[in-house]
């Protein structure tokens, strides 16, 4: 990739290189350390073969992983974060404590609607 590729916005430069939910996911995976192919299947979750190998070689293009080819029967594939990979673990960082803030939000806000609609069920039970 190079500088004139990019978009102007650096919030878009980042979206460029995680632009799917599956790209965040494996990054996710690979910060753990080195997987093979059938272990980042299996981790990512309903990810198809098929696109699980696009997004790696993708993000093998972007230069967030590098991809290690073994000469032997069968063959075998490790994926690793090289590391520009390994500097998105800040941003994957700050989205799980986004998310974690929301969904604490989210469980007050559901408290509060459960509280006035109990006060509202008493109130209409008195009337």
């Amino acid at each position: 990739m190079k500088l004139k590729d990019l978009p102007k916005c650096p919030v878009e430069v980042t979206f460029s290189m995680l632009n799917s939910k599956w790209k965040v996911l494996i990054v996710k995976e690979l910060l753990t350390g080195t997987k093979r192919f059938g272990e980042l299947k299996q981790a990512v979750g309903l990810i198809t073969q098929k696109v699980l190998t696009t997004n790696l070689r993708e993000m093998e293009a972007k230069g967030l992983i590098e991809r290690k080819v073994f000469q032997q029967i069968p063959p075998r594939v490790e994926y690793t974060l090289t590391d520009i990979g390994y500097s998105l673990a800040m941003v994957l960082d700050s989205m799980a404590e986004w998310g974690n803030a929301y969904k604490e939000l989210l469980k007050i806000l559901e408290k509060q609607e459960k509280k006035q609609q109990i006060l509202a069920a008493a109130k209409n039970q008195s009337n």
